[in-house]
């Protein structure tokens, strides 16, 4: 398999993470390329029309995208019951979660693009503080379930909550999110030394 990858991507780190956790890691190459809003990048517009990562490159040549849909085929792969549970509540719970760590994501990312991808004289701040917003309420959330979250056996739900604090610690060391938020930032602390998250670390290029 290959995935066309950033090593700044938390959707990038949700895959690794569950690539780390189901065994597959070694079966994986990554390939380099360089996903932007507004750029496109034909080497994953070859293979994924919306030209976003991650894009696994199956090895007949199907391409699979996005997280979410790369996440579940890795688990399957591998026989994996755990990360998504087969039915019933659990399920429910972990896709639920899975999107509220998504959401989280979704905002934070557009959020951080308002500053970076967007000319400064057509920034609209009333836009970006609405986004964070978001992200505050998916924080109190997360904060709500914490004390319900799993290290020893994480689902996709706990995976992608992971990378989304994880993710507004590398972008948005300014926003202090553990302030009010001692639930989440205590499952976190725990859940951030697991080996599947300590080696998928965002990095700069």
């Amino acid at each position: 398999m290959k995935l066309l990858f950033a090593p700044t991507s938390p959707f990038v780190r949700k895959v690794m993470a569950c690539a780390h956790l189901t065994g597959q890691v070694e079966q994986i190459e990554l390939l380099d390329s360089a996903a932007h809003p507004v750029r496109r990048d034909p080497r994953i517009a070859a293979h994924n029309p919306l030209a976003k990562v991650p894009t696994l490159i199956l090895a007949d040549g199907q391409a699979l995208y996005d997280s979410r849909v790369i996440c579940e085929y890795l688990a399957s792969r591998a026989g994996s019951t755990s990360i998504f549970p087969t039915a019933g509540p659990a399920r429910w719970t972990a896709l639920t979660r899975q999107a509220l760590g998504d959401g989280l994501l979704d905002a934070a990312l557009l959020a951080r693009y308002e500053l970076t991808a967007r000319p400064t004289e057509v920034q609209w701040p009333t836009w970006r503080e609405a986004l964070l917003t978001k992200v505050s309420a998916c924080l109190a959330s997360i904060d709500a379930i914490a004390p319900e979250l799993s290290t020893e056996q994480p689902t996709i739900g706990e995976i992608t909550i992971g990378c989304g604090l994880g993710y507004l610690d590398f972008r948005f060391p300014e926003f202090d999110w553990r302030a009010g938020h001692a639930n989440a930032a205590r499952w976190n602390e725990a859940f951030q030394r697991l080996p599947a998250m300590q080696a998928t670390r965002p990095y700069e290029t």
